[in-house]
């Protein structure tokens, strides 16, 4: 687990790195250790605001809420997370995470760490997978939202899995470049994101825990699902029709002309409407 080689290392920490110089707003990064390792947190916004817990989906870092953490941290004290295991400073270098009972240990001890009784959580793509386990599991949720999340309310898209898999099998940066490019409809990315993002491709992951199915009826907190209208990771519609279904207490936001990828950063205005009014109750 790790990058290919040092150079890969470099390029992919001087872009991480310029992508946190371009932070809008004053922030702390923490280092927190455990059993599995040591998970970078970057903590910004209101001191004495609810906390935020940010995790970005598969493949992504923490830097991934630039366009979102100065308008949430006016309210909120922001912990943007690394996941452990993927891309970024946090470093999966103790015991392996094995199942999804490693995983909630370690996002629990997490919470531990960090002083969190109780917090607002949000994910992206996989880590809404992981928001959503949490929050079914815990009782230090106040408030759950979930921007385009995967493999929770519908099955993904055969299509889009089709075209990944080149990526998967053998990743490079330009590959998940042209991923991207084709997922987002050519909608405009950060080019400092895209970049970080398309330089992840080469660090060899650790284990990625994708099962069980979690299970929304089981939620016990206000609970907020964003799909994206242009995703093709999934059908938005399906997703938006599950999680009304499914989950007692929601409310459902389709933002239109964002595909999976692009939240939450593109059109971040109308997201962080959406999610700053939820997250006031």
């Amino acid at each position: 687990m790790g990058f290919r080689n040092p150079a890969d290392a470099e390029g992919f920490f001087t872009t991480y790195d310029a992508a946190f110089a371009r932070w809008p707003i004053p922030l702390e990064a923490r280092d927190l250790r455990s059993s599995w390792g040591a998970t970078r947190v970057h903590l910004c916004g209101n001191p004495g605001g609810t906390p935020l817990v940010l995790l970005p989906g598969g493949g992504a870092t923490s830097a991934i809420w630039a366009a979102n953490v100065e308008a949430l941290g006016e309210t909120h004290r922001i912990h943007a997370v690394d996941l452990l295991g993927e891309a970024g400073r946090s470093v999966a270098d103790g015991e392996p995470v094995r199942d999804l009972d490693d995983l909630m240990s370690w996002l629990e001890d997490l919470f531990d760490q960090l002083g969190l009784e109780s917090a607002d959580l949000c994910g992206h793509s996989y880590g809404a997978w992981i928001a959503l386990h949490h929050a079914v599991r815990s009782t230090r949720v106040r408030r759950l939202a979930l921007l385009d999340p995967t493999a929770c309310f519908t099955k993904w898209n055969p299509r889009y899995l089709l075209r990944a898999l080149p990526m998967l099998l053998r990743p490079n940066p330009r590959r998940t470049r042209d991923f991207l490019r084709w997922e987002t409809a050519g909608a405009e990315l950060d080019t400092t994101q895209l970049e970080l993002l398309a330089r992840a491709a080469t660090f060899q992951r650790a284990k990625v825990i994708t099962g069980p199915k979690p299970d929304p009826a089981r939620l016990a907190v206000p609970t907020l699902v964003v799909g994206a209208a242009a995703s093709k990771a999934h059908d938005v519609g399906r997703l938006i029709a599950e999680a009304r279904r499914t989950v007692p207490d929601v409310r459902t936001e389709v933002l239109a002309d964002v595909g999976h990828h692009a939240i939450p950063g593109h059109h971040a205005d109308r997201l962080n409407t959406l999610l700053a009014d939820f997250l006031a109750g």
